[in-house]
């Protein structure tokens, strides 16, 4: 009988572990608050730590007992209202796995216990979660802690209670031949080990997933993982960049090639009317040379005619002095100088340089003008004076020759 009830049991705590564990995982995937996945990891880490403990204990009854608390207590934290205003709808499933668990955990305590001690072990469950709503860690809390905070006399308990109280120190090996006792002690603990121990890598994969949450959770390695997120982002950028990098190459120099083809067409255009520019000034400096060196040849032939004696001692007599040629010769010189201005105010903003020669000419030209103009000033100067003088001493001779 008793080791029925010990299997059954061993049965139901896998079942235990096994019906919340999903929700749990369910719930955890809901949420991306690596404190409340965290939190859940530590329920269902407990919780199955506590279901296993409470089926491999040395007494079957007691272990069914415990179950009733761990299942009972557990629905009543999740149905509280604190909890159900935390994890909201996505704990719905875990609720719905409590609330199926706790009448298969109430059945399996029928079968060692009548029903006013089930009754007496619901109603103490009640009182002590009455005395005790803050506690939420309920999975250490056994049939010994609840029976010890209700067991006082003011509680009003039956005898049925306290016949459910005095299981605390039953020995179910007490009528066996002490010998036959101790064997089968030993095996019910070789047992209870061997159970145990198949159980140990599920809760020590749940304790290390538990340390990688934990992990997770804390502030240096979410500040850790939104670096490596940056990282990540930067790297993706910059392999979209290196992706589009042989398109942007491209694009860039054939934008370089046009702008630097335009360039080249607004260059040829310029070159061009320079061109024609400098053809024109080129042509007016022809112009401009040629009227100067005409002007320069009737300088030459002015110069020349003032050189030459206005008489000479011997042979015929010359033409006589005419100031008329002179006037005209001046004339014809600054007529000469002002078609020169003209040429020049013609070529405008041609090349610099043939300005420059146009300058230097007009300069030289009106340096020759005032020369020739004074010139014929000290000549003419010069004829008065010799005239007065002849003047002057032809009335001598002629005084002394007529006395």
């Amino acid at each position: 009988m008793l080791q029925i009830l010990q299997i059954k049991n061993q049965r139901f705590a896998d079942e235990y572990v096994g019906s919340i564990v999903a929700p749990i995982r369910q719930y955890q995937a809901s949420t991306d608050n690596a404190a409340d996945r965290l939190a859940a990891q530590d329920w269902v880490l407990s919780q199955a730590t506590a279901a296993y403990t409470n089926a491999s204990g040395p007494s079957p009854i007691v272990n069914a007992v415990d179950l009733v608390v761990l299942t009972t207590l557990s629905r009543m934290v999740m149905d509280d209202a604190r909890s159900s205003q935390r994890f909201g709808e996505r704990a719905a499933a875990l609720r719905l796995a409590y609330q199926r668990l706790e009448p298969t955990a109430l059945e399996l305590a029928r079968s060692a216990l009548p029903p006013d001690q089930i009754s007496a072990l619901q109603a103490a469950i009640a009182a002590w979660h009455a005395q005790n709503p803050d506690v939420t860690a309920i999975s250490y809390v056994h049939f010994r802690d609840v029976a010890s905070s209700v067991s006082s006399p003011s509680s009003g308990r039956t005898d049925s209670s306290s016949g459910l109280f005095s299981m605390l120190g039953l020995d179910p090996f007490s009528s066996l031949d002490p010998a036959v006792r101790e064997i089968t002690q030993t095996r019910e603990l070789a047992e209870r080990a061997i159970y145990y121990a198949q159980r140990t890598p599920n809760l020590l994969d749940m304790q290390i997933e538990r340390l990688t949450l934990e992990i997770a959770a804390m502030p240096e390695t979410r500040q850790l993982l939104a670096n490596a997120n940056s990282v990540a982002g930067a790297a993706s950028t910059a392999g979209r960049v290196l992706g589009d990098f042989p398109g942007i190459l491209a694009g860039e120099r054939e934008a370089a090639v046009r702008q630097f083809m335009e360039a080249i067409e607004v260059e040829t255009v310029n070159i061009r009317q320079l061109t024609v520019d400098v053809r024109a000034a080129l042509e007016a400096g022809t112009l401009t040379s040629a009227s100067l060196n005409s002007t320069i040849h009737s300088f030459d032939e002015l110069v020349t005619t003032l050189r030459e004696p206005a008489a000479k001692t011997s042979g015929p007599p010359g033409r006589p002095f005419n100031i008329t040629e002179y006037t005209a010769a001046a004339a014809e010189i600054a007529r000469a100088a002002a078609e020169l201005r003209q040429v020049i105010a013609g070529v405008g903003d041609g090349s610099p340089a043939l300005v420059q020669a146009a300058d230097h000419a007009s300069g030289t030209l009106r340096q020759a003008v005032d020369h020739a103009y004074w010139r014929m000033v000290q000549l003419i100067g010069l004829l008065l004076v010799g005239s007065l003088a002849a003047a002057l001493t032809y009335r001598g001779v002629a005084r002394r020759w007529f006395k």
